[in-house]
């Protein structure tokens, strides 16, 4: 099978293509940057791994700069990851405009762009695929700070759901993952105390496991998953 994921040098994107990889799969990954991280996966599993630096804060060549320069009409998708973003933490009162927009168009304009290419190949080779967001557990449950970043999560959710709907006829899937806060880059700005207080809310008082959020997603992509779709699966902890 071949699957797309975006965010894939580092954090649950890396986790996911890891895991995919280990199951026999072909990633093709795509992130700004290119980690040490990722180039081991690649020496691992040299033939079966792809990487593309694309700048996902440009929608409008999405077209190009993914589905001509790097998937072309010969690969046949079978799963897209949709796993990059970028956060935004503010509180509502000191709201920016521009760095809303920036956000937006990363983590929800870029994602559904996506999308749109990868239904349209899947569609081109009569392909049940699934696609998979990554949404946050901020969307769910309210955190200081997070408003906007929890809101593009919020869109995906709700965009993720209507793919489902319009696509199911044709055994097309889509499903969201939805983490607790995990410790990675993303998170790395929080202090000790901070984090402390966030993994007391939840039930296991502790952070979620990055190998359970991507191990969840390899399991929505698989077969053993295609009764399931239009679902936020949460992968928190216990936080909900």
């Amino acid at each position: 099978m071949n699957y797309l994921v975006t965010g894939c040098s580092r954090g649950v994107g890396l986790e996911v293509c890891r895991v995919l990889l280990e199951q026999g799969h072909v990633v093709y990954g795509i992130a700004r940057s290119y980690s040490k991280e990722f180039q081991e996966l690649e020496i691992k599993h040299s033939g079966r791994i792809f990487f593309a630096s694309v700048d996902l804060s440009d929608s409008a060549n999405v077209r190009v700069s993914i589905f001509k320069n790097f998937i072309t009409n010969k690969v046949r998708l079978h799963g897209f990851v949709n796993n990059a973003a970028m956060a935004y933490d503010d509180i509502i009162t000191n709201l920016n405009l521009s760095r809303l927009q920036e956000m937006y168009t990363i983590n929800v304009f870029t994602p559904m762009m996506i999308t749109k290419y990868v239904l349209r190949n899947m569609l081109l080779f009569h392909t049940c695929g699934c696609i998979v967001h990554i949404s946050s557990i901020s969307a769910h449950t309210g955190y200081k700070g997070l408003a906007m970043y929890a809101s593009s999560k919020g869109a995906l959710e709700a965009f993720s759901k209507d793919t489902a709907r319009e696509w199911g006829e044709l055994g097309i899937r889509s499903n969201v993952v939805v983490p607790g806060f995990m410790e990675t880059s993303m998170s790395s700005t929080l202090t000790g105390n901070q984090k402390d207080r966030i993994y007391k809310r939840t039930s296991l008082k502790k952070p979620t496991s990055i190998n359970s959020v991507a191990e969840t997603v390899a399991f929505l992509l698989s077969e053993k998953a295609n009764s399931i779709t239009g679902q936020n699966i949460h992968v928190d902890n216990g936080t909900i």
